[in-house]
């Protein structure tokens, strides 16, 4: 059967030995248990844009979507690490608190602004304050160079974190989730068979998206600077910097809505020259932070996909609170009748 040339609103995240999926209207966690067996959470939940319809906006469906995807996937990766780490608590679950995702949240948003805003734009203002530069921040130069330090930052750090055996696993998992997302969108049985044949990269990656988020800066920075004159705001050129970094940290969010729309377009056009050449270094980047996963990997991607789409499917019965079994193997959820074409993205 051909494959859609639209992707499907079927999304996922991989967590500490496992993967989040999510549908339109279900999350669905899998994680591999220290004694092998796959244990599954599953609830309903409603996005904001389905009680808000003007959030789905274009632009504004993008920070809708960030937001959405940080909360879910730091509530899962809790549950996942509480899983994971029965053997060594004697079998006690201790998943966070609503605070204590609340605060991991709030501390990632800080060490991501430190690191990926305030340390490349200081380190370019440090760089351009030289003679031989003569490159002020209304220099579209300052931004290419401010950009150029963040995607080295970018790199270095996932290359560094990719040497640990923890993260190394989890980037497996997400090449596993890759890997089902692509047998769904390519209307195949979700079977570990048809998920293993296919490819790790995937165009709507959050990899790609954060690398679109530098980019779409560089480009919407070079421009506001030096229209709004933020650079000349005071005689002290670290006050107008200290501003300057503020209000990158205020545009974050429609950058960061403008990157989502660029990936959609690119995603469904992913065969046309020109977007081909577009999404090349996105998917490039995830041979980074994506590993090919063994079968047993694959099996959970999986058993987390079939789940949230038998979930969808008798949406009428379906978990409106958190339900939590166990599983032997993928076999025991059965054949999930569900196609791509009930769940394209809008």
């Amino acid at each position: 059967m051909k494959p859609t040339s639209r992707f499907t609103s079927i999304g996922g995240q991989a967590v500490i030995e496992g993967v989040m999926m999510r549908s339109p209207h279900f999350i669905s966690v899998a994680v591999r248990k220290p004694d092998r067996k796959i244990v599954i959470r599953t609830h309903s939940y409603a996005s904001l844009g389905d009680r808000f319809p003007w959030l789905k906006r274009p632009l504004l469906r993008g920070v809708v979507m960030l937001v959405e995807s940080m909360k879910e996937g730091m509530d899962a990766l809790g549950f996942s690490a509480s899983i994971a780490s029965q053997e060594t608590q004697g079998g006690n679950e201790s998943e966070l608190s609503n605070w204590e995702i609340a605060g991991s949240m709030g501390f990632a948003l800080l060490f991501g602004l430190g690191l990926f805003v305030a340390v490349p734009h200081g380190l370019t203002a440090w760089i351009t304050s030289f003679d031989r530069f003569q490159v002020s921040a209304q220099s579209p130069v300052f931004h290419l160079i401010d950009g150029s330090i963040k995607l080295l930052i970018l790199v270095g750090y996932v290359f560094l974190i990719s040497q640990l055996k923890e993260i190394y696993r989890v980037f497996q998992y997400h090449g596993a989730e890759h890997k089902s997302i692509y047998t769904f969108e390519a209307n195949e049985d979700l079977t570990v068979e048809n998920a293993r044949k296919k490819s790790t990269l995937h165009p709507r990656c959050g990899t790609s998206f954060l690398l679109f988020l530098v980019l779409i800066s560089v480009l919407i920075f070079s421009f506001v600077f030096p229209v709004l004159k933020l650079t000349e705001f005071s005689s002290h050129p670290i006050y107008n910097h200290l501003l300057m970094i503020l209000t990158k940290v205020c545009l974050m969010l429609p950058v960061a809505g403008l990157a989502y729309e660029v990936i959609r377009l690119s995603a469904g056009r992913m065969n046309q020259g020109f977007f081909r050449f577009l999404i090349w270094p996105g998917l490039t980047l995830q041979k980074l932070t994506t590993r090919e996963p063994t079968d047993e990997q694959l099996e959970v991607a999986l058993a987390s996909l079939r789940q949230v789409l038998l979930s969808e499917k008798s949406a009428a019965d379906g978990p409106k609170e958190k339900t939590e079994f166990e599983i032997l193997s993928l076999s025991d959820l059965g054949w999930v009748p569900a196609h791509v074409s009930e769940f394209l993205e809008s």
